[in-house]
């Protein structure tokens, strides 16, 4: 086994223990809290560990172990404000109703080598898990710092399920065909799409079926205008001026979030394009802004609230119990609302 230098008394750490075991930190925090799928030969070798190290568990770890209120943290970074302000009150509401506390902590910074330090600092004794909303659900460089300090977390919208993962999420392909379904059956044929972030896997699933809707009616996406947006106002804008731009604009916008969609029908207005008689706009999230501009947007509900509130049950499941649980990834039902933004095309 390899040896870590050692430290003074008690202040070792549990990823200290799992060299000294040669085990993972996971291993050590089920020890620590009396999991039962654990070797007792490996048992072993971990309270050996714990007594030659002089390793105290912290009281984080012995509440758990009582079965008492955990400390959840909530690393977010997000540029809808409308999605987040939705999330926030949801993850609150579930640790309120599961007895447990949130801990907040923003990551602005969209570089690896931030995000990392950004986990690194928030996990420490207090934290026993960690909710990812999207993008940081698929940042490598958190979930890493997380792997290394033995932390467990739950993704929300992550787009490919890993070894040993939590994830809540919708169905981001199937609610997308169903919108593009409707501007079809509303007779359009000249629909422009504004893509999500390019690193996040939901704007791919979106694309993916806004394409697979128009192959059923037998349209190609090429013969589409596509235009690339990031999940953030100013990005919809830029891409609504481009896609209306042309003498041959399309009937029908269809934005991979509301914020963009939100965009778009502020370009429109400006133009002199009145809304859904000369252009239909439709979003994605039926966040509080769908509802807060005129006419009010057709959009995705993705319940994003109780998403966040699943996520904490989901999280304090797993960190009850003794190992992953049944259901390590809930899928949440999606609905499309239908409002004043979309209409048939022009005559």
């Amino acid at each position: 086994m390899s040896r870590p230098t050692r430290r003074k008394s008690g202040s070792a750490t549990i990823q200290d223990v799992a060299r000294e075991a040669g085990v993972s930190a996971m291993t050590v925090s089920r020890v620590v809290n009396g999991g039962s799928q654990v070797r007792a030969e490996t048992r072993d070798a971990v309270l050996e560990a714990i007594d030659k190290l002089s390793y105290q568990p912290n009281s984080a770890a012995r509440t758990l172990a009582a079965g008492r209120a955990a400390q959840i943290g909530l690393l977010y970074s997000n540029p809808s404000a409308s999605y987040l302000s939705q999330f926030l009150i949801g993850a609150l509401e579930g640790a309120r109703l599961s007895g447990g506390h949130l801990l907040l902590q923003p990551c602005n910074d969209s570089s690896p080598t931030a995000q990392a330090d950004a986990a690194r600092h928030f996990v420490g004794p207090d934290i026993q898990g960690v909710i990812l909303p999207p993008p940081l659900s698929e940042s490598e460089a958190v979930k890493a710092e997380l792997k290394a300090a033995g932390v467990p977390w739950v993704a929300i919208a992550l787009g490919r399920m890993e070894p040993g993962a939590l994830n809540v999420r919708i169905d981001d392909h199937g609610a997308a065909l169903a919108m593009t379904r409707h501007l079809l059956q509303l007779g359009h044929r000249r629909i422009g799409f504004i893509k999500g972030h390019p690193n996040q896997i939901a704007s791919a699933e979106r694309y993916r079926g806004f394409a697979d809707a128009l192959a059923e009616a037998g349209l190609e996406v090429k013969s589409m205008a596509v235009e690339q947006g990031y999940f953030t106002y100013s990005s919809g804008l830029d891409a609504a001026e481009r896609l209306l731009a042309g003498p041959d604009r399309p009937t029908a916008i269809f934005a991979s979030n509301d914020d963009m969609a939100a965009a778009a029908v502020g370009v429109a207005h400006r133009l002199g394009l009145h809304i859904p008689d000369d252009l239909s706009i439709v979003g994605f999230d039926d966040t509080q802004l769908a509802t807060n501009i005129w006419p009010e947007l057709t959009t995705i509900r993705q319940p994003i609230a109780e998403m966040a509130r699943s996520a904490v049950a989901l999280l304090q499941e797993r960190l009850r119990g003794d190992g992953m649980p049944d259901e390590p990834e809930r899928v949440l039902p999606y609905q499309l609302v239908v409002r004043g933004s979309s209409g048939p095309p022009p005559a």
